[in-house]
Order: structure tokens, then sequence, then C-alpha cells
């Protein structure tokens, strides 16, 4: 421990998961509007339906 005065606390070395945010970014949060706008995620999986199996996803 380096000499001087001492508080007693300890600083943080972990941050929880739930405490991370993103920064985002203007260009991906318009093209995520516009794809949900126009149901893009239902497009795709009916497009990817075909190749999962029935009980446990992917086959």
């Amino acid at each position: 421990m380096a000499m001087g005065h001492d508080n007693g606390e300890q600083p943080t070395l972990f941050i929880t998961y739930d405490k991370l945010q993103g920064l985002g970014h203007p260009f991906y949060e318009a093209l995520d509007k516009l794809l949900r706008k126009h149901g893009f995620d239902r497009f795709a999986e009916k497009q990817c339906e075909p190749f999962y199996a029935e009980v446990m996803g992917r086959p």
C-alpha cells in the first residue's frame, strides 16, 4: 500500500451488466426503426422457419 491518507474506501473494480449502456449510433437507430416499421423481423423469421427443427430450434 502506498503511504498517505486512507479513507477506508476501496474503488469499484467491477460493474454489473445492468449498469452498462450502449452509446448507440443515429444510423443504426434509424435503421432499426425503419426495419421495425416494415416488419422485417417477422419476414426474416418466416424465411428461416423451414430450416428450424420443431423441438430444438436449428437442426
